[in-house]
């Protein structure tokens, strides 16, 4: 299987893990060998429930049953979509209350990007330094970092970059600007979190200039940070807010979250004015509404903080110079990159799913299932400290 996955399914880089998968269940993946490894990724901060969640699969089963692709999204009603719409709006304050489904974060940012120019009738973006929104063309021209963006030139225009928690950058944001889209807490820089109430300041001059202000939830949304919306955290509000990843329960999901008000004006002159064939998909909308039923009556966004002191007391040790994030979106800093990449190797060497963040090479990624135990939080540290010691 090996040779015939780097024959003929086509890469992302020149070294992939190549972990040949099995299964996977709960906080552990296994792989043909029949080696478990406990999971502190989470497919990258998609699998909240973990792997298999039974209420998960249980939705999915049913929905089998019933039916799958019918229509071209918003022309047929589906129930699964619509459960899932009206839950969200449940939990979002006022007026965000009408979600446009799509099949991933990215292609929710890009929604959300051409929602900003088509209400305001404006053309400026006004996105972060170090961001990451995706790699689709209009989520790539979000990103300033030129070695990523050179060999796919030209990107879409009117594009300007801030600096992440600067206020005096503010001013910049003017009446030519049709949207501020920001991540709430920057994933792929370092899990940089707002400061100094800075996410209100942006929503506050986004509303003085009449621009539309987008935040980027696709990581730390859908409980990972002790509330189900990371932006909960910071005495803010969007205009338009984007998940992704958290929400489909391990499906490929993205949505996008704004007032009526605002959404109708994708649906008329041009009509069709955004379109998707499989958005709002009614076997990855019915495990989304059940992933979202699960984290909202459940203690599980309570527990992601107690979770994340657990990680802070076990993670203890002088080459960790600094953990960053909140709740289960954590990134651990050692001394270099270098150091990083061995702790990250030989972790799954023993047993341990660890990651590498985009930007920040000194970081290990530690965005683990929402339903890790306390006792594998604990079992996974130790692997971590012991590694540490040995280098």
């Amino acid at each position: 299987m090996k040779t015939d996955f780097f024959k003929y399914q086509a890469q992302t880089t020149p070294h992939p893990l190549a972990m040949e998968i099995s299964h996977a269940k709960g906080s552990y993946i296994f792989d043909t060998n029949d080696n478990a490894y406990l999971d502190f990724v989470a497919g990258v901060s998609a699998c909240s429930l973990g792997h298999s969640h039974p209420k998960v699969v249980n939705a999915i089963k049913d929905q089998l049953d019933k039916y799958l692709h019918v229509m071209v999204y918003g022309e047929y009603i589906q129930k699964p979509a619509v459960d899932l719409a009206k839950l969200l709006a449940k939990h979002l304050p006022k007026p965000l209350e009408s979600t446009y489904l799509v099949n991933s974060g990215t292609e929710a940012i890009e929604g959300s990007l051409k929602l900003a120019r088509r209400y305001t009738g404006r053309s400026e973006i006004i996105a972060a330094k170090n961001a990451y929104h995706g790699n689709t063309l209009g989520s790539l021209s979000l990103m300033d970092y030129e070695e990523r963006k050179q060999p796919f030139l030209p990107l879409i225009p009117d594009i300007k970059h801030i600096e992440f928690n600067s206020e005096s950058d503010l001013l910049q944001i003017t009446e030519k600007t049709a949207g501020v889209i920001l991540e709430t807490i920057q994933g792929g820089a370092g899990f940089i979190e707002p400061t100094n109430d800075y996410l209100n300041k942006v929503q506050r001059r986004c509303n003085d200039v009449g621009a539309v202000f987008i935040l980027d939830e696709i990581q730390p949304g859908i409980g990972r940070t002790g509330k189900l919306f990371g932006f909960e955290n910071y005495n803010c509000q969007p205009d338009i807010v984007v998940t992704g990843k958290g929400l489909g329960g391990g499906l490929p999901i993205g949505a996008f979250t704004a007032s009526n008000e605002m959404m109708t004006s994708l649906s008329d002159n041009p009509k069709l004015g955004h379109i998707t064939t499989f958005g709002g998909n009614p076997v990855i909308a019915a495990a989304a509404l059940a992933t979202l039923k699960e984290i909202t009556t459940s203690n599980l966004m309570t527990e992601a903080l107690e979770k994340e002191q657990l990680f802070r007391t076990h993670l203890q040790h002088k080459r960790i110079k600094e953990i960053r994030g909140r709740g289960l979106m954590l990134a651990a800093f050692t001394e270099n990159a270098d150091l990083t990449s061995e702790v990250i190797l030989r972790a799954q060497d023993q047993g341990l799913i660890l990651f590498w963040l985009l930007f920040e090479p000194k970081a290990i990624r530690i965005t683990p299932p929402l339903t890790i135990s306390n006792e594998e939080i604990i079992k996974g540290c130790r692997i971590i400290t012991s590694i540490l010691d040995k280098i």
